[in-house]
């Protein structure tokens, strides 16, 4: 009997577990601009992400962020995807894309404003042309199209940028997105981590076939790539990147990768997932295999990895102190960006709000006499 979980295509991969570059005919050419500096750039990228991932999860199991979303596993899926946007693409993330965040040029501390509870949102969105992460599952796709149909509308060759999970596949508001995006063939790339958990429910619970394949049925063209080869999520990125600025409109790249960690901080994987499953995993980390390729090159020496360990120590310093030093926010700013303009609902509620917070100050200064 056939897998009726049949792939519509091979999984691109240009770089094996074991470091050893693939040749691939198709998508070469895509890294062929990749200098040996540019890898060591990459590998950099990858450790200083898994680096504020930890620092924020023990921030977290310290009781100084309310909630982490790890994404330990998942650095090439992000790296290789965020290192090839041009500044004036616009990114829609879900609450785990903190690699892509730092590609953009977040400042740690803003990736978890939210988390501590400080902010609704860590950043601006116009500076860096990401969306603040999106708690709600599957909805930011709709706005990824929404916003490349909007590119189309000013005649701009940039494109918008969609990111989701696996479980975010299940949800309506993904399916009308990529209706929408094929139907006005708009300049939007769909990048699924499928980190083969949706919490506590594998893949293959929820989808008979491979995620790319689903994609066809909507008309929109495929990648299946492996996640945990950045070279592979770099050159898969390029493609439909390219394919949206020229007109041929969206692009589903289906990135296989694992979530190493818990889905959140208050999620505890052991409960569900099989301890070998995580150990065959590991055996494909994203980082160790572009490190293996590193010293196959002869570029791993001693001077690159003093650089690399003193940036992911710098970056993480930095998370460290401006999560412990952040400034709490004033009452009032519960109000601020409610609407783009004030109004009179608003100001109403305001003014209520200012009342009910001093009637507090008097009755403390009664009590005091």
């Amino acid at each position: 009997m056939t897998n009726p979980r049949r792939t519509g295509g091979d999984l691109v991969q240009l770089l094996s577990p074991s470091g050893e570059r693939i040749s691939h005919p198709e998508f070469d050419l895509w890294i062929s601009d990749v200098s040996d500096e540019q890898l060591c750039s990459l590998y950099e990228d990858m450790v200083v992400v898994r680096r504020i991932d930890t620092e924020a999860t023990a921030l977290q199991r310290q009781g100084e962020l309310a909630l982490w979303p790890p994404l330990l596993g998942q650095e090439a899926a992000q790296v290789g995807s965020g290192r090839a946007f041009r500044s004036d693409d616009f990114v829609f993330p879900t609450y785990r894309e903190s690699g892509v965040a730092y590609c953009r040029g977040v400042a740690a501390p803003d990736m978890v404003k939210a988390w501590r509870g400080n902010a609704l949102f860590g950043w601006d969105p116009y500076r860096y042309n990401m969306a603040t992460q999106q708690i709600m599952i599957g909805s930011q796709a709709l706005h990824a199209t929404g916003y490349a149909m909007g590119i189309q509308h000013d005649g701009a060759d940039s494109v918008s940028v969609g990111y989701f999970g696996d479980g975010a596949t299940s949800e309506g508001d993904v399916s009308e997105a990529l209706v929408f995006a094929a139907s006005f063939q708009a300049p939007v790339v769909f990048i699924c981590q499928n980190n083969h958990w949706a919490i506590s429910e594998p893949v293959t619970l929820q989808s008979h076939v491979q995620l790319a394949d689903r994609a066809a049925g909507f008309g929109i063209p495929a990648i299946r790539v492996d996640g945990n080869d950045v070279l592979a999520v770099l050159a898969a990125t390029r493609v439909a990147l390219d394919r949206a600025r020229k007109g041929g409109g969206p692009t589903f790249i289906e990135a296989v990768t694992y979530r190493m960690g818990p889905h959140t901080t208050a999620d505890d994987p052991t409960r569900y997932r099989d301890a070998n499953e995580l150990e065959d995993w590991a055996a494909k980390d994203p980082i160790a295999r572009l490190k293996a390729l590193l010293e196959r090159k002869g570029l791993l020496d001693e001077q690159l990895e003093t650089r690399v360990k003193a940036k992911a120590d710098e970056v993480a310093a930095e998370l460290r102190s401006g999560t412990i030093n952040m400034p709490e926010p004033a009452a009032m700013d519960v109000f601020k960006h409610v609407y783009a303009e004030e109004n009179s609902w608003l100001e109403r509620q305001k003014d209520h709000y200012a009342r009910y917070l001093e009637s507090f100050s008097g009755s403390a200064q009664e009590g005091a006499l």
